[in-house]
Protein backbone atom coordinates (compact mmCIF):
# COMPACT_ATOMS: atom_id res chain seq x y z
CA UNK A 1 0.00 0.00 0.00
CA UNK A 2 2.83 2.41 0.90
CA UNK A 3 4.48 1.78 -2.47
CA UNK A 4 1.26 2.58 -4.31
CA UNK A 5 0.84 5.77 -2.33
CA UNK A 6 4.40 6.87 -3.16
CA UNK A 7 3.84 6.18 -6.86
CA UNK A 8 0.62 8.21 -6.83
CA UNK A 9 2.39 11.07 -5.04
CA UNK A 10 5.27 10.93 -7.53
CA UNK A 11 2.93 11.03 -10.52
CA UNK A 12 0.95 13.85 -8.93
CA UNK A 13 4.16 15.76 -8.25
CA UNK A 14 5.38 15.39 -11.81
CA UNK A 15 1.98 16.41 -13.16
CA UNK A 16 2.18 19.55 -11.03
CA UNK A 17 5.81 20.34 -11.80
CA UNK A 18 5.89 19.74 -15.57
CA UNK A 19 3.75 22.76 -16.55
CA UNK A 20 5.93 24.94 -14.30
CA UNK A 21 9.01 23.90 -16.31
CA UNK A 22 7.50 25.06 -19.59
CA UNK A 23 7.88 28.74 -20.46
CA UNK A 24 4.86 30.55 -21.86
CA UNK A 25 4.97 31.20 -25.61
CA UNK A 26 6.61 34.50 -26.57
CA UNK A 27 4.44 37.52 -27.37
CA UNK A 28 5.89 38.20 -30.81
CA UNK A 29 5.86 41.82 -31.96
CA UNK A 30 3.23 42.47 -34.61
CA UNK A 31 1.40 39.19 -33.98
CA UNK A 32 -2.28 39.12 -32.91
CA UNK A 33 -2.34 40.10 -29.26
CA UNK A 34 1.38 40.79 -29.27
CA UNK A 35 3.17 44.12 -28.67
CA UNK A 36 3.59 46.59 -31.50
CA UNK A 37 6.92 47.55 -33.04
CA UNK A 38 8.05 51.16 -33.32
CA UNK A 39 11.44 51.12 -35.04
CA UNK A 40 12.70 49.95 -38.44
CA UNK A 41 13.19 46.20 -38.86
CA UNK A 42 14.69 44.07 -41.59
CA UNK A 43 13.25 40.72 -42.63
CA UNK A 44 15.88 38.01 -42.51
CA UNK A 45 16.17 35.10 -44.93
CA UNK A 46 14.43 32.73 -42.52
CA UNK A 47 11.47 35.09 -42.11
CA UNK A 48 12.43 36.54 -38.72
CA UNK A 49 12.59 40.30 -38.15
CA UNK A 50 15.55 42.16 -36.66
CA UNK A 51 14.97 45.61 -35.15
CA UNK A 52 17.75 48.17 -35.46
CA UNK A 53 18.62 51.79 -34.75
CA UNK A 54 21.07 53.99 -36.66
CA UNK A 55 23.37 56.51 -34.97
CA UNK A 56 25.95 59.03 -36.12
CA UNK A 57 26.76 60.24 -39.62
CA UNK A 58 25.05 58.91 -42.77
CA UNK A 59 26.52 55.55 -43.74
CA UNK A 60 27.25 56.75 -47.26
CA UNK A 61 29.75 59.30 -45.94
CA UNK A 62 31.00 57.44 -42.85
CA UNK A 63 34.67 56.68 -42.37
CA UNK A 64 33.81 53.87 -39.94
CA UNK A 65 30.71 51.63 -40.04
CA UNK A 66 30.07 49.70 -36.84
CA UNK A 67 27.53 47.06 -35.81
CA UNK A 68 27.02 47.12 -32.05
CA UNK A 69 25.80 44.12 -29.98
CA UNK A 70 24.19 45.00 -26.64
CA UNK A 71 24.63 43.40 -23.23
CA UNK A 72 22.44 41.03 -21.18
CA UNK A 73 18.96 42.42 -20.51
CA UNK A 74 19.48 45.41 -22.76
CA UNK A 75 18.51 46.56 -26.27
CA UNK A 76 19.60 48.66 -29.22
CA UNK A 77 19.02 51.72 -27.02
CA UNK A 78 21.96 50.81 -24.76
CA UNK A 79 23.81 53.89 -23.51
CA UNK A 80 27.19 52.41 -24.44
CA UNK A 81 27.15 54.30 -27.74
CA UNK A 82 29.02 57.60 -27.59
CA UNK A 83 27.26 60.97 -28.07
CA UNK A 84 26.33 62.19 -31.53
CA UNK A 85 28.92 64.99 -31.52
CA UNK A 86 31.73 62.46 -31.00
CA UNK A 87 30.37 60.19 -33.71
CA UNK A 88 30.29 63.15 -36.08
CA UNK A 89 33.80 64.21 -35.05
CA UNK A 90 35.15 60.75 -35.91
CA UNK A 91 32.92 60.17 -38.94
CA UNK A 92 31.22 57.11 -37.43
CA UNK A 93 28.02 55.37 -38.43
CA UNK A 94 26.73 52.86 -35.86
CA UNK A 95 23.84 50.47 -36.18
CA UNK A 96 22.73 48.83 -32.96
CA UNK A 97 20.21 46.01 -33.03
CA UNK A 98 18.02 44.06 -30.66
CA UNK A 99 19.53 40.62 -30.41
CA UNK A 100 16.95 37.88 -31.17
CA UNK A 101 14.18 37.72 -28.59
CA UNK A 102 15.03 41.13 -27.13
CA UNK A 103 13.05 44.31 -27.70
CA UNK A 104 11.38 44.14 -31.10
CA UNK A 105 13.50 41.46 -32.77
CA UNK A 106 11.74 38.15 -33.29
CA UNK A 107 12.80 35.27 -31.03
CA UNK A 108 14.98 32.53 -32.48
CA UNK A 109 14.28 29.26 -30.62
CA UNK A 110 17.28 27.67 -32.37
CA UNK A 111 19.60 30.59 -31.66
CA UNK A 112 23.33 29.86 -31.46
CA UNK A 113 26.50 31.92 -31.43
CA UNK A 114 26.71 31.33 -35.18
CA UNK A 115 23.16 32.39 -36.03
CA UNK A 116 23.58 35.77 -34.36
CA UNK A 117 26.84 36.39 -36.22
CA UNK A 118 25.06 35.58 -39.49
CA UNK A 119 22.20 37.90 -38.48
CA UNK A 120 24.76 40.68 -38.11
CA UNK A 121 26.20 39.92 -41.54
CA UNK A 122 22.73 39.99 -43.10
CA UNK A 123 21.94 43.27 -41.32
CA UNK A 124 25.10 44.76 -42.83
CA UNK A 125 24.16 43.53 -46.30
CA UNK A 126 20.57 44.72 -46.19
CA UNK A 127 21.66 48.16 -44.96
CA UNK A 128 24.40 48.36 -47.57
CA UNK A 129 27.41 48.70 -45.27
CA UNK A 130 29.78 47.34 -47.89
CA UNK A 131 32.16 44.38 -47.93
CA UNK A 132 33.73 45.14 -44.53
CA UNK A 133 32.49 46.64 -41.28
CA UNK A 134 33.49 46.91 -37.62
CA UNK A 135 31.81 45.03 -34.78
CA UNK A 136 31.67 45.83 -31.09
CA UNK A 137 30.03 43.89 -28.24
CA UNK A 138 29.68 44.76 -24.58
CA UNK A 139 29.34 42.13 -21.82
CA UNK A 140 27.04 39.36 -23.15
CA UNK A 141 27.21 41.09 -26.54
CA UNK A 142 30.84 39.96 -26.64
CA UNK A 143 29.62 36.48 -27.55
CA UNK A 144 28.30 37.92 -30.81
CA UNK A 145 31.74 39.36 -31.56
CA UNK A 146 33.43 36.00 -30.89
CA UNK A 147 30.90 34.53 -33.32
CA UNK A 148 31.82 37.08 -35.98
CA UNK A 149 35.53 36.33 -35.53
CA UNK A 150 34.77 32.64 -36.05
CA UNK A 151 32.13 32.64 -38.77
CA UNK A 152 32.52 35.88 -40.79
CA UNK A 153 36.16 37.00 -40.26
CA UNK A 154 36.50 38.02 -43.91
CA UNK A 155 33.76 40.63 -43.44
CA UNK A 156 35.44 42.42 -40.54
CA UNK A 157 37.35 45.69 -40.60
CA UNK A 158 37.98 45.42 -36.86
CA UNK A 159 36.45 43.99 -33.70
CA UNK A 160 36.09 45.13 -30.09
CA UNK A 161 35.18 43.07 -27.04
CA UNK A 162 34.35 45.17 -23.98
CA UNK A 163 34.09 43.36 -20.63
CA UNK A 164 33.00 40.25 -22.54
CA UNK A 165 31.26 37.51 -20.59
CA UNK A 166 33.20 34.23 -20.60
CA UNK A 167 31.90 30.68 -20.73
CA UNK A 168 33.54 28.74 -17.91
CA UNK A 169 33.27 25.54 -19.97
CA UNK A 170 35.42 26.71 -22.89
CA UNK A 171 37.91 23.82 -23.27
CA UNK A 172 40.87 26.18 -23.64
CA UNK A 173 40.74 27.28 -20.01
CA UNK A 174 42.92 25.27 -17.61
CA UNK A 175 40.57 23.48 -15.22
CA UNK A 176 42.07 25.10 -12.13
CA UNK A 177 41.79 28.61 -13.59
CA UNK A 178 38.22 28.11 -14.78
CA UNK A 179 37.29 26.76 -11.34
CA UNK A 180 38.95 29.72 -9.63
CA UNK A 181 37.02 32.20 -11.76
CA UNK A 182 33.79 30.25 -11.35
CA UNK A 183 34.15 30.20 -7.57
CA UNK A 184 34.44 33.99 -7.54
CA UNK A 185 30.79 34.14 -8.59
CA UNK A 186 27.98 34.39 -6.07
CA UNK A 187 26.76 30.95 -5.05
CA UNK A 188 23.34 31.62 -6.60
CA UNK A 189 25.04 32.46 -9.90
CA UNK A 190 27.17 29.34 -9.78
CA UNK A 191 23.98 27.30 -9.58
CA UNK A 192 22.23 29.34 -12.29
CA UNK A 193 25.17 28.80 -14.65
CA UNK A 194 25.27 25.08 -13.88
CA UNK A 195 21.60 24.82 -14.77
CA UNK A 196 22.11 26.75 -18.02
CA UNK A 197 25.00 24.47 -19.01
CA UNK A 198 23.85 21.05 -17.84
CA UNK A 199 20.03 21.33 -17.71
CA UNK A 200 18.86 24.10 -20.07
CA UNK A 201 15.32 22.71 -19.92
CA UNK A 202 15.25 23.91 -16.29
CA UNK A 203 16.39 27.49 -16.96
CA UNK A 204 12.92 29.04 -17.11
CA UNK A 205 11.73 27.38 -13.90
CA UNK A 206 15.01 28.03 -12.08
CA UNK A 207 14.95 31.76 -12.79
CA UNK A 208 11.24 32.29 -12.04
CA UNK A 209 10.71 30.13 -8.92
CA UNK A 210 10.59 31.77 -5.49
CA UNK A 211 12.02 29.01 -3.29
CA UNK A 212 15.68 30.03 -3.45
CA UNK A 213 17.86 32.74 -5.05
CA UNK A 214 18.24 32.64 -8.83
CA UNK A 215 20.53 34.56 -11.22
CA UNK A 216 21.63 37.74 -9.44
CA UNK A 217 21.57 39.92 -12.56
CA UNK A 218 18.00 38.90 -13.37
CA UNK A 219 17.10 39.48 -9.72
CA UNK A 220 18.66 42.97 -9.85
CA UNK A 221 21.22 42.04 -7.17
CA UNK A 222 24.43 41.63 -9.15
CA UNK A 223 27.77 41.52 -7.32
CA UNK A 224 29.15 45.00 -8.02
CA UNK A 225 32.59 46.33 -7.15
CA UNK A 226 33.07 49.82 -5.64
CA UNK A 227 33.78 51.40 -9.07
CA UNK A 228 30.60 49.78 -10.43
CA UNK A 229 28.56 50.99 -7.48
CA UNK A 230 29.71 54.52 -8.27
CA UNK A 231 28.66 54.15 -11.92
CA UNK A 232 25.37 52.54 -10.84
CA UNK A 233 24.60 55.53 -8.61
CA UNK A 234 24.72 57.71 -11.71
CA UNK A 235 22.40 55.34 -13.58
CA UNK A 236 20.02 55.41 -10.59
CA UNK A 237 19.42 59.11 -11.21
CA UNK A 238 17.54 58.04 -14.32
CA UNK A 239 15.74 55.13 -12.63
CA UNK A 240 12.43 55.69 -14.38
CA UNK A 241 14.01 55.63 -17.85
CA UNK A 242 16.17 52.61 -16.95
CA UNK A 243 13.13 50.67 -15.75
CA UNK A 244 11.26 51.39 -18.98
CA UNK A 245 14.22 50.10 -21.02
CA UNK A 246 14.42 46.93 -18.90
CA UNK A 247 10.72 46.29 -19.48
CA UNK A 248 11.13 47.04 -23.18
CA UNK A 249 13.96 44.50 -23.44
CA UNK A 250 11.70 41.65 -22.30
CA UNK A 251 8.43 42.82 -23.84
CA UNK A 252 8.18 39.52 -25.76
CA UNK A 253 8.91 37.46 -22.65
CA UNK A 254 11.89 36.65 -20.44
CA UNK A 255 12.48 33.18 -21.84
CA UNK A 256 13.48 34.04 -25.41
CA UNK A 257 15.55 37.01 -24.23
CA UNK A 258 17.24 36.58 -20.85
CA UNK A 259 16.92 32.82 -20.49
CA UNK A 260 17.86 32.04 -24.10
CA UNK A 261 20.94 34.24 -23.63
CA UNK A 262 21.99 32.10 -20.68
CA UNK A 263 21.39 28.81 -22.48
CA UNK A 264 23.32 29.91 -25.57
CA UNK A 265 26.09 31.78 -23.78
CA UNK A 266 26.82 29.16 -21.11
CA UNK A 267 25.88 26.07 -23.12
CA UNK A 268 28.21 24.03 -25.28
CA UNK A 269 29.74 26.08 -28.09
CA UNK A 270 30.65 24.77 -31.53
CA UNK A 271 34.12 26.30 -31.15
CA UNK A 272 36.57 27.48 -28.52
CA UNK A 273 37.51 31.18 -28.89
CA UNK A 274 41.05 30.32 -27.80
CA UNK A 275 41.47 28.24 -30.96
CA UNK A 276 40.76 31.20 -33.25
CA UNK A 277 43.38 32.45 -35.69
CA UNK A 278 44.25 36.09 -36.23
CA UNK A 279 41.75 37.39 -38.81
CA UNK A 280 44.21 40.16 -39.70
CA UNK A 281 47.58 38.39 -40.13
CA UNK A 282 49.00 41.26 -42.14
CA UNK A 283 48.15 43.82 -39.49
CA UNK A 284 45.71 45.66 -41.74
CA UNK A 285 43.10 45.79 -38.97
CA UNK A 286 42.89 44.74 -35.33
CA UNK A 287 40.94 43.10 -32.52
CA UNK A 288 40.72 44.75 -29.10
CA UNK A 289 39.62 43.52 -25.68
CA UNK A 290 38.99 45.86 -22.76
CA UNK A 291 38.43 44.67 -19.20
CA UNK A 292 38.45 46.33 -15.79
CA UNK A 293 40.58 44.88 -13.01
CA UNK A 294 37.71 45.52 -10.56
CA UNK A 295 35.11 43.61 -12.56
CA UNK A 296 33.32 41.34 -10.07
CA UNK A 297 30.81 40.11 -12.67
CA UNK A 298 33.37 38.62 -15.09
CA UNK A 299 36.71 37.75 -13.41
CA UNK A 300 39.65 39.52 -14.99
CA UNK A 301 41.93 36.49 -14.48
CA UNK A 302 40.15 34.71 -17.33
CA UNK A 303 40.58 37.64 -19.73
CA UNK A 304 44.28 37.75 -18.92
CA UNK A 305 44.56 34.11 -19.92
CA UNK A 306 42.69 34.72 -23.17
CA UNK A 307 45.07 37.58 -23.95
CA UNK A 308 48.04 35.25 -23.36
CA UNK A 309 46.58 32.55 -25.59
CA UNK A 310 45.67 35.04 -28.33
CA UNK A 311 48.57 37.52 -28.43
CA UNK A 312 47.20 39.11 -31.60
CA UNK A 313 44.41 40.66 -29.51
CA UNK A 314 45.20 44.15 -28.26
CA UNK A 315 44.43 43.70 -24.56
CA UNK A 316 43.64 46.78 -22.47
CA UNK A 317 43.32 46.17 -18.73
CA UNK A 318 41.69 49.14 -17.05
CA UNK A 319 42.80 49.90 -13.47
CA UNK A 320 40.10 50.56 -10.88
CA UNK A 321 37.33 49.92 -13.41
CA UNK A 322 34.46 47.48 -13.02
CA UNK A 323 32.01 45.75 -15.35
CA UNK A 324 29.85 48.79 -16.13
CA UNK A 325 32.66 50.43 -18.07
CA UNK A 326 30.46 51.34 -21.04
CA UNK A 327 28.09 53.28 -18.78
CA UNK A 328 30.95 55.59 -17.76
CA UNK A 329 30.89 58.49 -20.29
CA UNK A 330 34.63 59.17 -20.09
CA UNK A 331 35.64 55.51 -20.36
CA UNK A 332 33.39 54.65 -23.28
CA UNK A 333 34.61 57.65 -25.28
CA UNK A 334 38.22 56.51 -24.83
CA UNK A 335 37.32 52.95 -25.85
CA UNK A 336 35.49 53.99 -29.00
CA UNK A 337 38.22 56.42 -30.10
CA UNK A 338 41.05 53.96 -29.43
CA UNK A 339 39.21 51.16 -31.22
CA UNK A 340 38.50 53.13 -34.39
CA UNK A 341 41.49 55.44 -34.72
CA UNK A 342 44.17 53.25 -33.15
CA UNK A 343 45.39 56.17 -31.07
CA UNK A 344 45.51 55.67 -27.31
CA UNK A 345 43.29 58.31 -25.75
CA UNK A 346 43.60 59.95 -22.36
CA UNK A 347 40.75 59.38 -19.89
CA UNK A 348 39.20 62.70 -18.85
CA UNK A 349 36.45 62.59 -16.21
CA UNK A 350 34.18 65.61 -16.14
Amino acid sequence: MLGKVLVVLLVAGLAWAFPALLPPPPKICGSPGGPTFTEPRIKLRDGRHLAYKEHGVPKDTAKYKVIYAHSFGSTRYESAIIPLETLEELGVYVVSFDRPGYGESDPHPKRTIQTTALDMEELADQLGLGPKFYVMGFSMGGHSVWGCLKYIPDRLAGAALVAPVVNYWWPGFPANLSKEGYNLQLLQDQWALRVAHYAPWLVYWWNTQKWFPYNSVIAGKAKLSPPDLEVASGIAKHASESQKLKEYAVKQGVFESLHRDMMVGFGKWDFDPMDLKNPFPNGEDSVHLWHGDQDWVVPVILQRYIAERLPWIHYHELPNVGHLVMHDPAMKEVIWKTFLTGKKEQIVHS
